[in-house]
């Protein structure tokens, strides 16, 4: 059933949707500034890490250059991985991580790993520095989790972060980011789970969850 407007209310809909770009049009001129970004995609809900592979997706269709250091998840294989080792020349994937903390259940490992990490991300944000950066964006895959439990000092993660190259783009992720890291960022997005299978039992899923 279709709805068929008289041609008073298709004039009243054409000039309401007019003013509506004009405001916009107004709005964008506004928005003049150009510059890296520091995004944290944070919460309990899933879709933190996914979120910023498909950053990197798009930075590569761009014709950018992508470094990724993985803070936890170590050698697991996804999907998104290896689909995105297929452009090598614009993307440099280091994991770092041995597991969770309490797969582990060794807490000077876990620190040195963290370390580890952390030194292999300022590696790659340092080389992004100066008129020939090696990388647009660079993604912390997990490094809230380690901020969480205290592996890495925190007010020197953070210090360095607001002081990274001007035009790189760093994507941090992991449930619980730190205050300070929020208050510091450009972009924060917080993942909302409303309904997860894991807890009706259903086990990760090939092509979900990697």
């Amino acid at each position: 059933m279709s709805t068929k407007l008289t041609p008073e209310e298709i004039a009243r809909a054409n000039e309401k949707a007019a003013k509506k770009k004009a405001a916009r049009d107004k709005m964008l001129a506004t928005k003049t500034i150009e510059k890296g970004l520091l995004i944290v995609h944070t919460g309990k809900g899933k879709g933190k890490s996914t979120a910023a592979f498909g950053l990197a997706a798009r930075a590569i269709g761009n014709d950018m250059k992508v470094g990724v250091v993985q803070y936890v998840k170590g050698k697991w294989q996804t999907g998104e991985r290896k689909v995105l080792e297929a452009f090598p020349e614009q993307i440099e994937i280091h994991s770092m991580g041995e597991g969770f903390t309490w797969e582990t259940q060794d807490r000077e490992r876990d620190i040195r790993a963290a370390e580890r990490a952390w030194e292999k991300s300022k590696e790659m944000i340092e080389a992004s520095r100066g008129d020939n950066p090696a990388f647009d964006m660079v993604i912390l895959d997990e490094l809230n989790i380690v901020l969480r439990y205290d592996s890495l000092p925190l007010a020197e993660v953070v210090e360095y972060l607001k002081n990274k190259p001007e035009k790189l783009h760093v994507v941090v992720t992991g449930r619980n980011a730190k205050d300070e890291l929020i208050e510091i960022a450009d972009l924060v997005t917080e993942m909302t789970q409303i309904k997860h299978p894991f807890r009706s039992g259903v086990k990760a899923q090939v092509g979900i969850e990697f």
